[in-house]
């Protein structure tokens, strides 16, 4: 028999809430599930813990990117299956593997689902399911955060990208799968684990987080005029087009820096960092998805 945790961020709202949610696993024959609640993503490893501990074979999350990512990054390669309620700003893990924003649509499938090996990315030793930056996305992620992006949404990360289009360059090295492969000034290094990493754009085009590889985007533009030009061609679906965009697969990529560099995985600013070290962890959780969905 299924043993069901969950594991629920209170600041993040969808529907009647987690009372609509209780009342959903009810109707599903889960009527006493292992409950934690948390204020902060931080604090969702430990109640990931806690859950296996006492013998939960299935998780479901209640958040949005950030608190997925934690417990996704507790959960790795483990057997034990993810079920997700998108109850963030953006849910960008969610909406790729075709969840949506409802909770007894979301619970089906958490509790019904495909159970599918998916790839991770792992960032100086943290993992990400999303994406992983450094440069111009992680100050506009961690200006939109808090009471900016409660107020304002999506909104808000268009409000502080657009601040720092100015942003001097840093200069990079970059070895994708142990060959120098980009050298240069930059403003932006940009992993996807999946196509979409902004809003409902198809950054990666052709990414899949079963492929055993992670996507890499270098962003040289500098000013406002090559910064349009750039995400014009991104809007368009075609980044890899623009002069000022380089992309590339690997499987392990390292990137040196010639100062500290502020860096977010999955939407959350993590501070500042001048040597980055990613990997793919193929198949390393399993997270339960639509049946027959998109691959």
């Amino acid at each position: 028999m299924t043993s069901v945790a969950v594991i629920a961020h209170t600041g993040k709202s969808l529907g009647g809430g987690l009372e609509e949610l209780r009342a959903v696993l009810a109707r599903a024959g889960v009527d006493d599930p292992l409950w934690f609640e948390v204020g902060k993503s931080r604090r969702a490893p430990k109640r990931v813990r806690a859950a296996l501990d006492s013998g939960a074979d299935r998780v479901v999350v209640w958040g949005g990117d950030g608190m997925v990512q934690r417990c996704i990054d507790a959960l790795a390669g483990s057997d034990v299956a993810i079920g997700i309620v998108p109850a963030g700003t953006a849910n960008l893990f969610a909406s790729n593997l075709g969840i949506p924003r409802d909770i007894e649509e979301a619970v089906d499938i958490a509790l019904h689902g495909e159970r599918r090996k998916l790839d991770i990315g792992s960032f100086n030793g943290e993992r990400f399911a999303v994406m992983a930056g450094t440069g111009w996305d992680a100050l506009m992620i961690r200006d939109a955060d808090g009471a900016l992006k409660e107020r304002l949404g999506r909104v808000a990360y268009v409000w502080t990208g657009a601040r720092h289009l100015r942003e001097p360059r840093f200069k990079a090295v970059i070895k994708v799968d142990g060959q120098r492969w980009f050298s240069g000034k930059a403003s932006c290094v940009l992993v996807g684990n999946v196509a979409k990493v902004f809003g409902n754009i198809a950054v990666f085009d052709d990414a899949t987080p079963d492929d055993g590889l992670l996507e890499l985007g270098v962003i040289t533009a500098d000013g406002w005029l090559q910064w349009a030009r750039a995400l014009a061609r991104t809007t368009l679906g075609t980044a890899d087009r623009s002069p000022f965009v380089l992309t590339t697969r690997a499987r392990k990529i390292r990137v040196k820096l010639d100062r500290a560099v502020r860096y977010e995985l999955d939407g959350g600013d993590r501070g500042k960092t001048k040597r980055i070290r990613i990997d793919v962890e193929v198949g390393a959780v399993t997270v339960c998805t639509p049946v027959g969905g998109s691959r």
